[in-house]
């Protein structure tokens, strides 16, 4: 098991966001957490990296007990986070934003993801390199933050809704973007609203609903689950 979610609630202050939810991710998947805003799809992958430490239970990471563990230690394993507010150093190039996230002491021409590399899979951003990234627009934004986050060599890619407020067409080459991803061998946990892109998307589905998981199958099992998607998901 790569990564393995162990009925962990967290809290943000005194308030109780996650009730014992567990999840798993094997190598080479794609598995979605599903649900309504609001429900702690967040705060679930911010568990995940440790921005939100967990009060109880565990988090498995290749094995290892990374809870608590401090962020840049997690990724620094091979856990790669794309946050839903998207953080890009407006002030820096393109290339600049790329070159930041590689591992500390790894040369740019290194490891399984270089600038050269990253520029295959987003060609856009290559037209870009030189530009400052608060002039790239909405999608170019999200591309480059999920490219850095290609560039720290991750074997799992946390996505925090990617799509959200997205352009169909660029939602569409966002899908491709992802599905490439996957077939290079990464494995990706996609958070989302959108069940469609969900569907296309992943071979296993978590549903959340205020805190905890309320459904777990595959995407056969949630288009038969009619009572699923009525009730927690927007349908």
């Amino acid at each position: 098991m790569l990564l393995d979610v162990r009925s962990i609630d967290s809290f943000y202050e005194e308030s109780h966001i996650l009730h014992g939810v567990s999840l798993a991710v094997e190598k080479g998947e794609i598995v979605a957490l599903l649900g309504r805003n609001g429900v702690g799809k967040s705060t679930t992958l911010k568990s995940i990296i440790g921005l939100v430490v967990p009060r109880s239970g565990e988090i498995f990471f290749k094995g290892l007990n990374v809870r608590g563990m401090p962020p840049y230690r997690i990724a620094n394993l091979g856990v790669g986070y794309v946050p839903e507010d998207r953080r890009i150093f407006p002030r820096l190039t393109v290339r600049e934003n790329l070159i930041i996230g590689m591992k500390p002491g790894r040369n740019k021409n290194e490891g399984n993801w270089t600038v050269e590399k990253v520029y295959e899979y987003f060609p856009g951003l290559k037209a870009r390199d030189n530009q400052k990234g608060a002039y790239l627009s909405g999608g170019e934004q999200q591309m480059l933050t999920i490219a850095r986050a290609l560039m720290g060599d991750p074997e799992i890619l946390l996505l925090d809704e990617p799509t959200e407020g997205l352009a169909r067409k660029v939602v569409e080459t966002l899908e491709q973007v992802i599905t490439d991803i996957h077939s290079h061998g990464v494995a990706i946990l996609l958070v989302e609203q959108n069940m469609r892109v969900v569907l296309r998307l992943a071979g296993r589905i978590y549903v959340m609903s205020k805190g905890s998981i309320v459904f777990h199958g595959t995407r056969e099992e949630l288009k038969g689950a009619s009572e699923v998607r009525e009730r927690y998901l927007e349908v």
